[in-house]
This record gives C-alpha cells, sequence and structure tokens, in this order.
C-alpha cells in the first residue's frame, strides 16, 4: 500500500513569501541542498538523495542526525538530483507528488524540471509542483484548479499533443479541442471564478498558476 503523500524538496534559492502550507504526515524526500529548505521549513526529512555537491555540510549532518536515510550518486550521473527524488517518491506509490522548489537562477534547470513533471513515469501519481512562486499542476484526464477570478493560468502540452481538451470556469474556454506540442492558444488563459475544470481526453498539460505567491495551500 502506498502513502497518500510524497513532499519532494528541490534545491535552488528560497522563493521569497515563503511556500504553501504543506500536507501533515507527508513523506519528505529532499533532493541534495533541499535538505537544508526542507530543515529551513521546519520539515523532517525521511530521505535524502544526490550528489551533495551543493548542500551545506551543517545540513546533512542534521538531516542524518534525525534519522535521515542518506543515498548518495555520484557526480557523474545520467539524471538531475530532482529526477531521482521523483523516482524514489513514485516507488512509494503515493497518491500525490508535491514539488517544492525553485530554478536557482538556471532557465535551462527550470525548463528540465517543469517537463520532468509531465513524464509518464509519474503519471500513476497526481503531481503539482511550487516553484519560484508559481503553481504548477500537471493535469491527465481532469483536474479542478482554484484562483480568483482575473488570476492568470496557463495550458502548456508536453511530451506530445493533449488531445480533447476542454475547460469550463475561464474566460477563453477550449471545446474538445488538440493543443500541439509548442503552441501558444494555451497561454495566458484567465480564471472567470473561483475554480476551472480542466479535461484531456489524452496526452498531458502543464498548468501554470503565475505568482503573485499565496498564502494557501496547494
Amino acid at each position: 500500500m502506498g502513502v497518500e503523500t510524497v513532499v519532494v524538496v528541490a534545491g535552488g534559492h528560497a522563493s521569497p513569501g515563503g511556500v504553501p502550507d504543506l500536507p501533515d504526515g507527508a513523506y519528505v524526500i529532499a533532493a541534495d541542498a533541499g535538505v537544508d529548505r526542507g530543515l529551513a521549513l521546519g520539515l523532517h526529512i525521511d530521505r535524502a538523495i544526490g550528489d551533495f555537491d551543493s548542500i551545506s555540510a551543517s545540513g546533512l549532518a542534521a538531516a542524518e542526525a534525525a534519522g535521515a536515510t542518506v543515498e548518495r550518486h555520484p557526480a557523474a550521473k545520467d539524471a538531475t538530483d530532482l529526477e531521482l527524488a521523483l523516482d524514489a517518491a513514485i516507488a512509494l506509490r503515493p497518491a500525490r507528488i508535491l514539488v517544492i522548489g525553485s530554478a536557482g537562477g538556471r532557465l535551462d534547470h527550470l525548463l528540465g524540471s517543469i517537463l520532468l513533471l509531465g513524464d509518464a513515469r509519474y503519471g500513476a501519481a497526481t503531481v503539482d509542483a511550487y516553484l519560484d512562486g508559481n503553481r504548477i499542476a500537471v493535469i491527465r484526464g481532469s483536474r479542478t484548479l482554484t484562483g480568483m477570478p482575473g488570476d492568470l493560468v496557463t495550458l502548456l502540452p508536453v511530451h506530445g499533443p493533449a488531445a480533447g481538451v476542454s475547460t469550463s470556469g475561464l474566460e477563453y474556454p477550449l471545446h474538445d479541442e488538440t493543443l500541439p506540442p509548442g503552441t501558444t492558444r494555451g497561454v495566458s488563459n484567465v480564471f472567470a471564478a473561483a475554480e476551472a475544470r480542466i479535461t484531456v481526453g489524452d496526452g498531458c498539460l502543464i498548468a501554470v498558476q503565475p505568482g503573485p505567491e499565496r498564502e494557501e495551500s496547494l
């Protein structure tokens, strides 16, 4: 039986304004310097994964002293620390994976991380992320997003076309449409109500709700 929620804490510079409320009792996996961020958030880290080239020595020591399992990987590897952490997360068969992190000033890392969230390997879980003040939801099938009227949301197809896309609660509705990779059709839509329902018949969408950050649960 899998766990309900796995929180994956990534490294990078901490976003100003903090993060949303995190679920109680979640299993926490920290990717490299995500250990330092997780400790700063007051989280108990269950597992630390990475090559540990950017973590503080004191942070790693504190996590180990608190009982964290440490999984070390060589610096020359074929996956980012975040990918290793997500692989470990999905192996626990959770209902949900919530990623807390940032780009750390690297556009390539940010793009890689967003594409990684939509990888089919993690499709058995509901995947959400909070990156640099942006709320991100991976949509397969149907999901309901929350916001305020006037809030922006962008819908981006990843890893292939998203077919049968329909929306309700948005100012610019979509009706059983196909969004090919690279299209900007879904950019800068607007919440018309407090909830928006997004349905995807086949494929995967990444929904991005830009900042400003809000003090609320994802």
